[in-house]
């Protein structure tokens, strides 16, 4: 095949692998390990390509399409397995069938399992439980660069576990996984909007109400909006209503994102620009705190499945996690960075940030929260002129004030920010990756900034 061009979901990261392959079978990817000739490397593999790193590219290696590998196998009373192709979405409707859900509903419903096993992923915590899907991962099956196939549970191997569960494919192909789930429960949903000093007198109460903590922040506004639920098990869900999704998903996924990037685009004066936003976030914050509640709705409804041809409604993302108990200090810092950087350069985001409050959980090696409970600063934008740059500004801000990143999720990284961020993880994945892959034949130009730096030429 020649060699042609791959783009992730928003359009801004490029790939030109010499050959695309698209397995139906665990058979197909183990010869295409043992095949370096005709497959060669980096060999990557991709489900719906929603990062916005370059982490599944390849130039001039081999892109294994994982999209038809996607079944389900089994449903039990406490697991479900399927293939590593299936859209978290469509697992969650036939969970739902069956009067079960997944532990975690992220909003990204085009995530495919075999992504949700090995690579990061955010959600707010439930009391109790985790924010990072690939913690209910109990059983994976993967094919090592050698063709060898491998199946790893939590039971028999639970540090190799930890370590697959954040090895974004660079310890081999995942094929197969086995995830935790539980019944399906009713779900309580209500926002409360605050200023800036209000939210930091309020977040100490929030943290103890026994909710989930999702927050949409508006630096420019001093203005954040909590996304607060609760299981609510008095309620039926065969009774859910589900419009408060609805609505939520259509500001999310359709309405937000196109009016940001038409003002962005065509109102030529950056004030009327910034008034125009202002105005409709405003809105969107009322709307919010008014009407956007619901004692009985279901989890899997937060679920969006993005449209792949999508243009006036697509967006791009940033991570960066932070520890919780300085999380104060550190929004009024980024307020203070975002109004600076708009001053200094005229650029400012066009969407609102985001942010989750995850608890601390060790169950992957680069776990953005495994010495503690941590929430995230996640901007948000369609695109516009200047994010690049922006982003580059933030990594640094992020990084002096302590942030952990996401290889999948965080452009713009550098080494000296990752090996801050991780310190003698990086090495003890090393061990491992070392003895799945000795000659690096998995490892792409994006992940030979942060590993195997020894290594100079793709095989």
């Amino acid at each position: 095949m020649e060699k042609v061009q791959v783009q992730n979901w928003f359009g801004d990261i490029t790939s030109f692998p010499q050959v695309i392959v698209e397995p139906e079978s665990v058979q197909e990817i183990s010869d295409i390990m043992r095949d370096a000739q005709r497959y060669p490397g980096s060999v990557r593999a991709i489900g719906s390509n929603h990062s916005t790193t370059a982490c599944g590219a390849t130039d001039g290696g081999t892109l294994v399409n994982m999209r038809k590998m996607n079944r389900i196998k089994e449903i039990r009373s406490d697991t479900v397995t399927v293939e590593a192709g299936a859209l978290y979405i469509d697992v969650a409707r036939e969970l739902r069938k069956r009067n079960m859900q997944f532990y975690i509903n992220v909003v990204i419903g085009n995530l495919t399992m075999g992504s949700a096993a090995c690579c990061g992923t955010k959600d707010a915590s439930m009391p109790g439980e985790s924010g990072q899907v690939c913690s209910y991962v109990t059983e994976l099956k993967l094919v090592k660069s050698s063709g060898e196939l491998m199946t790893i549970t939590a039971e028999r191997d639970p540090e190799l576990l930890q370590a697959v569960r954040s090895s974004y494919g660079l310890l081999g192909i995942v094929y197969e996984v086995t995830f935790k789930i539980r019944p399906l429960q009713s779900l309580a949903v209500y926002h409360k909007a605050y200023h800036l000093d209000q939210f930091a007198q309020q977040l100490p109460e929030l943290k103890i109400a026994n909710v989930s903590l999702m927050f949409y922040i508006y630096p420019f506004l001093d203005r954040i909006t909590a996304e607060c639920r609760k299981y609510n098990p008095d309620a039926n869900p065969q009774r859910a209503t589900h419009w408060q999704w609805t609505v939520r998903n259509y500001l999310w996924r359709k309405l937000s994102p196109s009016y940001a990037f038409l003002v962005s685009r065509y109102i030529p004066l950056a004030p009327l620009r910034s008034f125009l936003l202002a105005a409709f976030n405003r809105t969107v914050i009322a709307i919010s705190a008014l009407a956007l509640r619901g004692r009985n709705t279901l989890p899997m409804d937060q679920q969006i499945h993005f449209s792949e041809q999508q243009h006036l409604s697509k967006f791009t993302f940033s991570f960066w996690a932070f520890p919780e108990e300085n999380y104060i200090e550190t929004l009024r810092a980024y307020f203070q960075f975002c109004q600076q950087y708009h001053r200094q350069t005229g650029y400012r985001p066009d969407m609102p940030t985001v942010a989750y409050r995850v608890n601390a959980d060790d169950s992957s090696l680069f776990s953005y929260s495994s010495h503690g409970t941590v929430i995230t600063i996640d901007p948000v934008s369609t695109g516009n002129k200047g994010w690049e740059e922006f982003l580059v500004a933030y990594n640094q801000f992020c990084s002096q004030h302590g942030g952990i990143p996401l290889f999948n999720q965080t452009k713009s990284l550098s080494d000296e920010q990752v090996r801050q961020a991780f310190a003698d993880r990086i090495q003890k994945f090393e061990h491992y990756r070392s003895d799945f892959d000795p000659a690096g034949r998995l490892l792409n130009r994006y992940f030979r900034t942060f590993f195997g730096q020894k290594q100079k030429v793709e095989v």
